[in-house]
């Protein structure tokens, strides 16, 4: 062999080991990153519970058999004695949508609210996302607003989530980890105010999250003051996994395993940002809402509040003609008008029951912008004008965008 036939050999023989090498690598780093799941077999999809927690979910486009079965069998003193907080007096619905860092709006208007001495006791609290992660405070009151300021003006980040090496994302579910998170959720919402949680859910008040099972690609409600009430030996680090699966936006953060079990077996789903299958929500369009208020002899017409933590006029950009410029603003765009799609759902559900709508969002003459995703100085600047907007009376919206209400 010549010399330079030589150093081709040697050179080659380099190449390969290198490029071996990557293989190698990137195969350890997807069985590292993935660990085995036990999906649940299809014919087990209405079958599959948290156990003990009978009550812990249910599908968001359906009102649940047991709920049902419960307006129709309970009398006058057993809803009394379930639901005391609740019974023969006024209902406030909160609603909080997603929208990521933009969640500090809605941060600063429950604590602009609570200081103008006007904010009511929610009978019930639902969250998606972000507003997810807001809930647990809202539902629990004004004793838990320097937690909720804490969160929406100090958090960065890599407080959220961390990226992952261009190797561990090709074999892995997401662009992100989000640990970090995970140990965020686990600081706040801690055993005390999970206790708190447990003893509002039996005066009758509901604190509800959305999640999507990917694998059913339906949305599902849990009702985390029952799985906070419950004797579930992991019901904390469960109510945890679950405020971080309605946050995980789909590629960008991983998707959560959550344990069930079906016909005594073990088995697991796949869970994720609630906002890809609703921006927010107040119950299910199933549900007789009028049968509801009317066992529990509501006082007066339920208000139902939602906060929408985005900003719903829309706003023009030259995108670039790049396939990541066009495919962000075409998300953006889905999501921005999905959002006002949730919010005329809620709006005829409260024409249909008999509730009083209630809107609020980020006003159009907000122009600051963040410079990351979870930018501490952008999140604080937005919750001081949700507070300030609270203060001097926010007007809420009685109708979604461009509805036109008859006189």
């Amino acid at each position: 062999m010549t010399s330079k036939g030589h150093q081709m050999f040697t050179l080659s023989l380099k190449r390969a080991s290198q490029w071996s090498t990557v293989t190698l690598l990137l195969i350890l780093t997807g069985c590292a990153s993935m660990p085995e799941r036990q999906p649940l077999p299809p014919e087990y999809t209405l079958k599959a519970e948290i156990p003990g927690i009978p009550e812990a979910r249910f599908w968001g486009d359906e009102w649940p058999t047991f709920a049902a079965e419960k307006f129709e069998e309970f009398t006058a003193a057993d809803f009394h004695r379930d639901y005391s907080g609740v019974f023969e007096k006024p209902h406030n619905y909160l609603a909080i949508s997603g929208g990521g860092a933009n969640g500090a709006f809605g941060a600063g208007l429950l604590i602009g609210w609570t200081a103008t001495g006007e904010r009511p006791e929610f009978t019930m609290v639902t969250g998606v996302s972000t507003g997810a992660l807001t809930a647990p405070f809202a539902f629990l009151g004004p004793d838990y607003d320097d937690e909720l300021r804490e969160v929406y003006t100090t958090t960065t980040t890599e407080d959220i989530a961390r990226k992952r090496n261009p190797i561990a994302v090709a074999f892995s579910d997401s662009v992100t980890d989000t640990s970090p998170l995970q140990a965020l959720i686990a600081q706040y919402i801690d055993a005390e105010m999970i206790d708190a949680i447990a003893r509002e859910h039996n005066r009758g008040r509901r604190l509800f999250i959305g999640t999507v099972n990917l694998d059913a690609g339906r949305s599902v409600i849990w009702n985390i003051g029952a799985i906070a009430d419950s004797d579930y030996p992991q019901k904390m680090t469960l109510i945890h996994e679950l405020l971080r699966a309605s946050a995980a936006i789909p590629v960008a953060f991983p998707p959560v395993i959550i344990p069930v079990e079906a016909e005594g077996k073990q088995y697991d789903e796949l869970h994720v940002d609630g906002g890809t299958g609703s921006q927010v929500f107040v119950y299910p369009a199933a549900a007789d809402w009028r049968v509801v208020t009317g066992k529990l002899k509501a006082q007066g017409k339920p208000q139902v509040y939602v906060i929408r933590n985005s900003f719903l006029d829309p706003d023009y950009q030259g995108i670039k003609r790049n396939v990541l410029p066009i495919a962000s603003r075409t998300i953006e765009s889905l999501i921005r008008t999905q959002g006002i799609g949730d919010l005329y759902q809620i709006y005829v559900l409260c024409r249909r029951d008999g509730n009083d709508f209630n809107l609020a969002y980020i006003p159009s003459d907000f122009t600051d912008e963040p410079t990351e995703g979870f930018d501490p100085v952008y999140m604080k600047k937005l919750l001081d004008r949700g507070y300030q907007m609270a203060l001097d009376g926010y007007p809420w919206e009685k109708a979604p965008p461009g509805f036109i209400i008859e006189p």
